[in-house]
């Protein structure tokens, strides 16, 4: 059962809808005084609120826009509280304004009959999906599920709140973020609380499949369709009708295929490899890349007309160093997670351990920071993990492969000529060939370990000095010294930091 509160000073139509929505099983109530309503939502434990925009200014025939100051106080003090917009005349800007001051959705205020019956469908729908999104909210720290979206930040919050606006919506959602920042999770967490949870979810990793067989894969193939299709094949499109398909990384895939999913998009039809006939389906896309769409529909990698059928809804996921008090939830998550594996029943870790977490930058995100708390697990061999521990599990997890590449970089003593240019030309050689893995995340630290050692060099061991020319604080620069081992001997502190 949602409970749902309604401020508006109207008496009327207030009353009406607490009927309608009663009628279908929710528990509403009515505030027509502004200020009695913002504290009974405050105080109360309502799952959605609606709050009507136009208010009657006393003494006069007036009426002002005080909907917008009403989202705007609860929403600072109940972020997470889904509120939403009621209006007779809606129109882009007020929409925008109240999007922007927390109001999660908005809904025109009905008449009667039909519009009444569309109004509690509506606000129905609605008030489910944010109430579902609450719920994921408030379990997320608690949940030793694997695929749980964990964090209480104000950045996580404005995730959930996307997911709970267009989960029950028919729209194609983009989602957009760094590579480990969780975007999968998110793309379930919108087919789970839509009309489609009970239907399937499909994954499709673009660039895990060769262009020359993703069409296939994603499309299917008649017997016969080319060499070695001895049997007709279902693509993916096709196993996940009435359900939703997740396209990770999709701007990986090859352009002419391109042009063919956006066919399929706009004509909701597909055709098999082959096969003569077009026949319908009815599939939820969900979208998902790390990449600059921007920068790639200008180099042509890119279909513009796919980036806007794409972008009916976007969610962007914030990096881990964004929302570094979140970091406690996670690395709870996931001792909980792993302590079955590793064969402890209640892992533990120290505050100093976890407020070294939350000074690392993490640059391969949520994903980084799962794999050293796993390493740092193993570590420990079931006593509590310490500070010491997780300087060890991630620098052997942030230099693994990476060592010896950098020392190369190191060695040629010019930045940033020919030889930077040179040393990248050729990990991306050896990455073409299989050899070589996480090739920016080499070069990046290969770029930091010159660039931190020659500011230090300039500022003659100064690491205050040093940290002002670079324009970073004197904590992360010492951190940085320390993790490239640049700091001289009588420097170097007993317990490196980390950003």
């Amino acid at each position: 059962m949602t409970k749902i509160l309604i401020i508006d000073d109207d008496k009327g139509v207030p009353a009406t809808l607490q009927l309608a929505l009663q009628s279908e099983g929710h528990a509403v109530a009515i505030s027509t005084d502004a200020d009695e309503g913002l504290a009974r939502a405050e105080q109360g434990d309502f799952d959605v609120v609606i709050i009507d925009l136009r208010w009657g200014v006393p003494g006069t025939k007036r009426r002002e826009d005080k909907g917008l100051e009403l989202i705007e106080q609860l929403h600072r003090a109940k972020p997470g509280l889904p509120i939403i917009l009621m209006t007779a005349y809606p129109d882009t800007e007020t929409i925008i304004d109240a999007t922007k001051l927390g109001a999660l959705d908005y809904i025109t205020k009905p008449g009667t009959g039909e519009e009444m019956d569309k109004f509690v469908a509506t606000i129905g729908n609605v008030a489910r999906s944010a109430h579902k999104a609450a719920r994921s909210l408030a379990a997320a720290s608690g949940s030793p599920s694997p695929a749980a979206l964990v964090g209480k930040s104000r950045a996580m919050q404005a995730v959930y709140k996307e997911i709970g606006r267009v989960a029950a919506k028919p729209a194609t959602v983009l989602i957009r973020g760094e590579t480990g920042t969780g975007k999968e999770l998110v793309a379930r967490a919108l087919h789970e609380y839509s009309g489609r949870h009970k239907e399937k979810f499909v994954v499709v990793n673009c660039p895990a499949i060769p262009a020359s067989l993703l069409e296939s894969e994603l499309f299917g193939h008649e017997a016969g369709a080319f060499t070695d299709a001895k049997t007709r094949r279902i693509g993916r499109f096709e196993q996940a009708d009435r359900g939703t398909i997740f396209l990770d990384e999709i701007g990986d895939m090859d352009v002419n295929l391109q042009q063919k999913l956006l066919r399929v998009l706009q004509e909701k039809t597909i055709q098999r490899i082959g096969g003569q006939e077009s026949f319908a389906i009815d599939v939820r896309v969900v979208a998902a890349t790390h990449r600059d769409l921007e920068a790639a529909i200008q180099e042509k990698r890119f279909r513009e007309d796919l980036y806007y059928r794409l972008n009916d809804a976007v969610i962007r996921l914030p990096p881990l160093r964004e929302r570094p008090e979140d970091v406690p939830d996670l690395v709870r998550h996931f001792l909980r997670q792993f302590r079955g594996e590793v064969g402890v029943s209640r892992p533990t870790i120290t505050e100093d351990a976890i407020k070294l977490l939350q000074r690392h930058a993490w640059p391969g995100n949520v994903r980084e920071l799962k794999n050293v708390i796993h390493k740092a697990l193993l570590l420990a061999r079931g006593f509590t993990i310490t500070r010491e521990l997780v300087q060890t599990a991630r620098d052997q997890i942030g230099h693994s492969g990476s060592t010896a590449d950098t020392a190369m970089f190191a060695r040629t003593q010019s930045f940033p000529d020919r030889p930077l240019a040179a040393f990248i030309s050729e990990l991306l050689d050896k990455a073409e060939r299989g050899e070589r893995e996480n090739v920016q995340t080499i070069v990046m630290e290969a770029v930091e370990q010159e660039l931190y050692g020659q500011a230090l060099r300039m500022a003659e061991n100064d690491q205050t000095k040093a940290a002002g020319l670079l324009g970073i604080s004197r904590p992360t620069m010492r951190e940085k010294l320390s993790r490239y081992h640049l700091l001289p001997v009588k420097s170097r502190p007993a317990e490196p930091a980390a950003v």
